[in-house]
């Protein structure tokens, strides 16, 4: 057990080492002026020479590493971070357009940004954090404003600071209580106990908002009946009202008022008429089924 103690031991020091090893060499390398960066650029997206893709972005491993360091708080390894950063690094390689005059660490700064918080995201918790732009923004923000509106205490958020945080990050109020409450909290597995005699976990206090087999029993029995009422009492109308019915209340797409007129050759107003026509027909004949006065009480008004 020593022996292994000592060979996890060693082999994270031998890991720390290389990384920061890594990291001077990164930042040893010298940076590239505009021209060189231009004609690497245009080498690698003509005719896709490897070297000159390499010599664009190794200069710019330090900007990826400085990204990477700034979400570290987040509590994701550090070399995860600086990985899914040399993505966007690439992205940015693949993407970059040398003549719009613009230099290649302002561009791929972003690339880098976006693919480090992509990766937080995904990796920060089980549960999906966000999904909008607007969630990202409130996730990688709320903490730091929150600090600034409230003088970087840790106690929740007051009615005014949420206002003011909705506010700036074009949110709702909704959004930014339970963005503070998810990063309050910690996941927590479902099968962990609530009780010291350990019989009890969080599973067990969740509730199931589902019908249950006898809920759902009556309301599909009560869903024919229904529709049985209804049925006998539209065959009991004229065919021009019980065709305006359907039209107007029992089709998958809602006919208007102006073309049911041109389809039945009539008035908007005349098909109005024979609408309310037909509903006063149809509750009278509702209200005049055995058994459904006492049974339905305001189903036929």
């Amino acid at each position: 057990m020593t022996r292994d103690r000592t060979y996890v031991r060693s082999g994270a020091a031998s890991s720390d080492a290389s990384d920061r090893a890594f990291v001077r060499r990164a930042m040893r390398l010298p940076l590239l002026s505009p021209d060189e960066e231009v004609a690497l650029a245009k080498r690698w997206r003509e005719t896709q020479d490897q070297t000159a893709m390499h010599r664009l972005v190794a200069p710019h491993m330090r900007l990826v590493i400085a990204t990477a360091v700034r979400f570290r708080h987040y509590g994701l390894p550090l070399n995860d971070l600086i990985q899914e950063g040399n993505l966007g690094l690439m992205q940015a390689a693949a993407r970059f357009e040398p003549e719009r005059e613009v230099r290649f660490s302002t561009y791929a700064t972003w690339w880098i940004r976006a693919a480090i918080q992509d990766f937080v995201l995904r990796n920060w918790s089980i549960v999906r954090t966000g999904t909008t732009a607007a969630h990202k923004s409130l996730f990688f923000n709320l903490r730091r404003l929150r600090a600034r509106i409230e003088g970087g205490g840790r106690e929740a958020l007051t009615d005014e600071g949420r206002r003011l945080l909705a506010h700036q990050l074009n949110v709702s109020e909704t959004d930014v209580s339970h963005m503070e409450s998810r990063l309050a909290a910690v996941d927590r597995s479902l099968n962990a106990v609530v009780t010291e005699d350990g019989e009890s976990a969080w599973q067990d206090l969740l509730v199931d908002d589902r019908p249950t087999p006898e809920e759902s029993t009556i309301l599909r029995v009560d869903a024919r009946r229904r529709a049985g009422w209804i049925g006998a009492a539209l065959a009991t109308l004229p065919a021009r009202e019980k065709a305006i019915l359907h039209a107007r209340f029992f089709s998958e797409e809602t006919v208007t008022l102006e073309r049911l007129g041109v389809r039945l050759g009539i008035s908007k107003e005349r098909v109005r008429q024979l609408e309310h026509q037909a509903l006063k027909r149809l509750r009278r004949q509702l209200g005049e089924l055995p058994g459904l006065g006492s049974e339905s009480g305001g189903t036929a008004h």
